[in-house]
């Protein structure tokens, strides 16, 4: 018997990716412990969710239900679907009842992404304590965007998870397929249409939007994949499979395009456990950096739950690049460092460090309790 556990054993450590040494995740009440501190320090800081958002480099204020503070309560209701203290909801609901469940400057005939992102959550928080006017701006900007031909607004892959979970989510709420098929038509050309497609089947990866399709290249002379973006694609595809029957319409495509990503993003963590912001290049800007580790976390997490991912390829993969950032960005009072401010590429935000302080603070801890709430499930 101790002959067959010992081969077992060595089997598994040989299974293991190269360069990765077997590690021990978390526990799951310090996983939790560690979501709550991070949490409490974000509310503490922003007692009142409906204060604007200062952006100092612009010396503009921005209305709180823009996308950054979406991508903050979108981690919220995970946490608070492991963890439902009160406390929780109530800060959700003060955000979205002082908007009146509206969108970024109540317009509800916006096509920009950015500004309608905070439906997602109304969703959620309709599923907990519906009432029909919750959802009745929602509509109104999902119906707008379904009774008219258009697919091109999505002209940069952040929107894709800023818009596509919300036409998902109301699929499903409602029984309406229409929905779906119009989140599905609009991601279908960003990926395959725009600038020749935005997907690069050939590596798995995305460009962020136009500008960074071949001929462009990072200084290595590799194509560039900005981190932060691919981990918004992969947070859309988790997000829109959730709502997805087992047997739905392009189900499989939109797990593929996962499993694929995932694939590719294995080949780029660091030894440490995060990611680069330049992907295919580590000496652009090269250096941890949370937001994009934690939606790769959040993904992989997910899949391997789920049973879309292999559990011995990807959870030595999971556990470094969670454990890493338990260890290396979370400082002890909840702060959460290493966060790449807001932008498009590898440049922007520069330089990210143990403590320094991105312009906005909120979509950083939104990205963490996302993928720590996923690890926590597993």
């Amino acid at each position: 018997m101790k002959r067959i556990l010992l081969s077992a054993l060595l089997c598994t450590l040989f299974l293991l990716p190269s360069g990765l040494k077997a590690e021990e995740l978390q526990p799951r009440p310090e996983i939790l412990k560690t979501l709550v501190n991070v949490n409490n320090y974000y509310m503490k800081q922003h007692p009142d969710p409906l204060l604007g958002i200062p952006y100092y480099s612009r010396k503009k204020v921005y209305e709180a239900n823009i996308w950054t503070r979406t991508i903050y309560f979108e981690g919220l209701m995970a946490l608070y679907s492991i963890y439902p203290d009160n406390k929780l909801l109530n800060y959700a609901m003060e955000w979205a009842e002082g908007f009146d469940w509206g969108m970024r400057r109540d317009d509800t005939t916006t096509r920009n992404a950015d500004n309608y992102a905070c439906s997602q959550v109304y969703i959620d928080l309709y599923r907990l304590t519906p009432r029909p006017e919750m959802l009745t701006k929602v509509k109104g900007c999902m119906n707008m965007l379904v009774n008219t031909p258009q697919v091109e607004d999505w002209t940069w892959i952040d929107a894709i998870q800023m818009g596509m979970p919300i036409l998902m989510k109301l699929s499903a709420t409602t029984g309406d397929p229409r929905y779906a098929e119009k989140a599905y038509d609009m991601y279908s050309w960003t990926r395959n249409t725009l600038a020749g497609g935005l997907y690069n089947k050939k590596d798995g990866l995305w460009w962020r939007d136009k500008d960074f399709v071949p001929p462009y290249k990072e200084p290595n002379g590799k194509d560039c994949y900005w981190s932060r973006g691919n981990g918004w694609v992969v947070a859309a595809l988790v997000r829109a499979l959730e709502e997805m029957a087992p047997d739905a319409p392009h189900r499989d495509e939109y797990e593929k395009d996962l499993k694929d990503m995932c694939a590719a993003l294995v080949k780029c963590q660091r030894e440490d456990g995060f990611w680069n912001v330049s992907l295919h290049d580590p000496n652009n800007y090269g250096g941890k950096e949370l937001t994009g580790t934690a939606l790769f976390v959040y993904g992989m997490a997910y899949g391997v739950r789920t049973g879309l991912l292999d559990a011995k390829t990807y959870m030595p993969v999971i556990t470094k690049a969670w454990n890493a950032m338990v260890k290396d960005a979370v400082h002890p009072n909840g702060y959460l460092g290493y966060v790449q401010g807001t932008g498009k590429e590898p440049k922007d935000g520069q330089p990210v460090k143990y403590d320094s302080k991105p312009d906005f603070d909120d979509y950083g801890t939104g990205c963490f309790l996302l993928a720590g709430t996923e690890v926590y499930k597993l």
